[in-house]
């Protein structure tokens, strides 16, 4: 029994899956082996030592002739140790039938005897495996243990004599490798008759079939396979013969999309041809002599379903089908219902010419712009709006640049938004200018968009929103303007009334004083009411410049806490006994850089125009909050600061809505006549701005109204030093030498005249370049620069700079009482005096100057 290394279901003889099997000693295998024994016997020499086939024993013979590898194993084999005992023993029918299998080439093998010792040639050495050489004269089931329960009994009929057994195909596992194997064979089990007809053996003729039913087996699984999927199929499956005559298999999917029986159009190849459309039946039956030479081809065609007329569209794709050896067997083909698929090909196609309709009515009736333009300027397309909103005719813009259309001034703009359109997916947006073609511009508000290397462009004509734009402009400019004029109006006519009103008492008190006949006492009165209303105007001065935001701040960092602790207090002198003052502030110091005198007043402002709002009886809250943003307020944007924010919240009436957006212009009160000057909130309002912070303001009618006063936190400053009292006594200039700057002549000689009065030693200089003059490299001859800070030409502060720069020890003292330039840059460490300013005030601060060192 060989083996060949395939394996698959087996047949057993009697077996109905065995076909050919049978258990009749006289078939033809037995008759080959009784062919064989019969031809070894006549070349048998019989002699004294060479028994006959009667069972006698010959004394000379050869029992294992050959030379292949089992005769010299058996010739060398010790068979007296096995169940067959020595060779000169064996009958004469044993060794003939043995050296009729060594000789052959067919797989064989012997089992001989009531214990079926085995003997087998060389060609059935594949099948035991590695049970050879072992298996070489052991009993059978000792060699085959692990099916003996499978051959055994078929071994056991033939020593019955019931004849040979054929078995086709049998399937076994046998252990010849170390491990169970699948194999299948094909063999017979002859019976070995002796002298007496009885059965001494069983001769074997065995062959290795398991490739074979293998490839069967894989054959049958792959048609079950593919006729399942045939069977299953939406498309129709055909195959047919290589001459393509004749229809070999069509899928059941025929008849539920050609409407047709299928024994009809196998037996009849005319009736399939008979049902494709008439208009494509050249198409369809084009693509037969390219499969007939092996091609693979497919074919788009119609057919006309018998049973209802209804025309199907199909996909026909044909194949070859070949051999292992490349040989054309058949043709094979799937045929596709795709009805469907050019239904919706169909439905798109129209769609699209719908859509490219659209697009060219939106094309050619759009009012606006529509370009195609390349990456390099020139125009690809352009609609018919060019003509309307530009005066040109499109034919003669497409192959031009827009460099010959575009305003000269907007070229950069529209150069550099068509490079960043072509070489970015972002869309882009921007405005230039077109020239019309009688020459004038036209605005165009563009957006664009880049497809490959093209730039996709809508532009809208801005034109006349650019021209009511420009007029809204020019309206709100006016009103502006109009406002302004009202302001400085109101402005003018508030400062001409109480300046007025402060001159009166001067006018009046000088023309008292002149009487020679006035008493002492009535002198010092007039005297002193002409001071007072002198601070009075200093002060109205101050609250103008401080809205005007012209005032020179001297700016100080200290601690907002410690400050309002002593504010609070003079708050409550302020307010009155009626009104609470209630203080919620921080436990930690909290520092600004700010006037601090301009400061106070500005929460004195704001508490007195609380304590009005309460009619004088209320509570008003003073609350801060540090390292707060500031929010967005009358249209200025948030800032993140830090800031701090000083609030006074009061309990009165409150402020309506329409008031509310004017309560810091200047002048204006809802206070009656002689209340208040409207001057107050202004003051508030121009030291926040002025500081670099700014006021806010909450209110409802009946609720209160919270001011909040917000400024730019600062880190901590060093303490301030002591400065001269105002009541010291006033030392006397022994003999300094001062050079007053001063273009005003009347302020000039009243300066010079003072000073000289205080002992001073004055010298006069018109302009600072004048100044500059008299001072010479070195400015020897004088020990200080009294200037003013606004005057034609170089102004104080540079000549301050340059008198520092030339002299670095002349002290300079600035003065003034109106500066843009003080208030925009400071003093510059330079002393500064404020306008108007009496004899006492400047000889103070002449007297602090540190004497010059030479």
């Amino acid at each position: 029994m060989p083996k060949d290394g395939a394996g698959g279901p087996g047949r057993l003889a009697g077996d109905p899956r065995a076909p050919g099997a049978q258990g009749d000693a006289r078939d033809s295998r037995t008759g080959l082996c009784r062919m064989r024994l019969s031809a070894h016997k006549e070349s048998l020499t019989a002699s004294d030592d060479n028994p006959g086939m009667d069972g006698s024993t010959a004394k000379t013979m050869n029992p294992f002739p050959g030379g292949g590898g089992m005769a010299a194993r058996m010739r060398a084999h010790d068979w007296s140790a096995t169940v067959l005992g020595p060779v000169e023993a064996w009958p004469a029918a044993l060794v003939a039938l043995v050296g009729v299998a060594l000789q052959a080439a067919t797989p064989m093998a012997l089992y001989w005897g009531a214990e079926l010792a085995v003997l087998y040639n060389d060609a059935w050495t594949g099948l035991v495996g590695d049970k050879h050489p072992g298996a070489l004269g052991r009993p059978a089931r000792e060699v085959f243990p692990e099916v003996w329960h499978e051959l055994g009994p078929m071994f056991a009929r033939v020593l019955a004599g019931e004849g040979a057994v054929e078995v086709q195909d049998q399937r076994l596992v046998l252990d010849r490798a170390g491990a169970p194997e699948e194999v299948f064979l094909t063999y017979s089990l002859n019976p070995i008759l002796d002298a007496d007809g009885g059965v001494a053996g069983v001769f074997n003729v065995a062959q290795e079939t398991t490739g074979r039913v293998r490839a069967a087996t894989a054959l049958v699984e792959s048609e079950e396979r593919f006729r399942s999927f045939a069977e299953n199929s939406a498309d129709v499956l055909w195959i047919a013969d290589p001459d393509g005559g004749r229809l070999e298999y069509l899928s059941p999917a025929y008849e539920r999309v050609w409407g047709d029986r299928r024994d009809l159009v196998m037996g009849d190849l005319a009736r399939w041809a008979a049902l494709v459309h008439p208009e494509d039946r050249k198409r369809a039956f084009a693509a037969m002599p390219r499969l007939l030479s092996g091609e693979t081809h497919t074919a788009e065609y119609r057919i006309v379903r018998p049973h209802d007329g209804a025309v199907r569209h199909i996909r026909d794709t044909g194949f070859p089908i070949r051999d292992a050896e490349g040989r054309l067997r058949r043709l094979g083909g799937i045929a596709q219902d795709v009805t469907e698929e050019h239904a919706r090909e169909e439905a798109l196609e129209r769609r699209i010419a719908e859509r490219t309709a659209e697009h060219d009515r939106v094309w050619r009736n759009s009012r606006d712009l529509l370009v195609v333009v390349g990456a390099d300027g020139v125009f690809r397309a352009v609609n018919p709006a060019w003509k309307a909103i530009l005066g040109h005719d499109p034919a003669e813009v497409v192959g031009r640049s827009f460099e010959e259309f575009i305003w000269p001034e907007d070229g950069v703009v529209t150069r550099t938004a068509l490079s960043y359109a072509a070489t970015s997916d972002d869309l882009t947006a921007f405005e230039n200018r077109y020239r019309h073609e009688d020459g004038t511009p036209r605005w165009i508000s563009w957006h664009t968009a880049t497809e490959g290397d093209v730039v996709y462009a809508y532009g809208r004509d801005v034109t006349a929103e650019k021209k009511r734009s420009a007029a809204l402009h020019e309206a709100e400019e006016a009103l502006r303007q109009s406002q302004k004029l009202e302001a400085i109006g109101q402005l003018t006519g508030g400062v001409a009334h109480d300046f007025n009103n402060l001159l009166t008492i001067i006018r009046s008190s000088v023309d008292f004083l002149r009487r020679p006949d006035l008493a002492e006492a009535r002198k010092a009165r007039y005297l002193d009411a002409v001071s007072d209303t002198v601070d009075r105007a200093a002060k109205l001065t101050g609250q103008l410049l401080s809205f005007a935001r012209r005032q020179a701040l001297k700016a100080e960092a200290f601690d907002l806490v410690a400050g309002l602790r002593g504010v609070a207090e003079m708050l409550d002198t302020v307010t009155g006994a009626r009104i609470r003052i209630v203080t919620e502030l921080p436990d930690t110091p909290c520092f600004v850089r700010a006037d601090r005198s301009q400061f106070e007043t500005a929460l004195v402002n704001m508490a007195v125009n609380a304590r009005d709002a309460m009619d004088g009886e209320g509570t008003l809250t003073l609350r801060l909050a540090c390292g707060v943003g500031k929010p967005a307020i009358r249209a200025h944007g948030p800032e993140p600061g830090p800031f701090v924010a000083v609030s006074l919240t009061d309990t009165g009436s409150g402020i309506p809505a329409d008031v509310v957006e004017r309560i810091f212009e200047p002048f204006f009160t809802t206070k009656e006549v002689g209340k208040g000057t409207g001057l107050g909130l202004s003051q508030v309002f121009g030291f926040a701005k002025q500081s670099g912070g700014d006021i806010d303001v909450g209110s409802e009618v009946g609720n209160g109204t919270t001011f909040t006063l917000y400024l730019p936190e600062a880190e901590p400053g060093e303490p301030e030093g002591g400065g001269q009292r105002e009541d010291e006594a006033v030392a006397d200039g022994a003999g300094q030498r001062v050079l007053v700057v001063e273009d005003n002549v009347e302020v000039g000689r009243f300066a010079t005249q003072i000073l000289e009065d205080l002992g001073y030693g004055t010298t006069w200089a018109a302009n600072a370049e004048e100044a500059l003059e008299k001072l010479g490299s070195d400015g020897a001859g004088f020990d200080a620069v009294f200037s003013d800070v606004v005057m034609p030409g170089m102004n104080g502060v540079d000549l301050a700079r340059e008198v520092r720069r030339r002299c670095p020890g002349l002290q300079v003292v600035l003065t003034s009482g109106y500066s843009h330039v003080l208030a925009q840059e400071g003093s510059h460490d330079f002393e500064l005096l404020q306008k108007p300013y009496s004899a006492e005030q400047l000889s103070r601060i002449l007297q602090r100057l540190p004497a010059r060192q030479v």
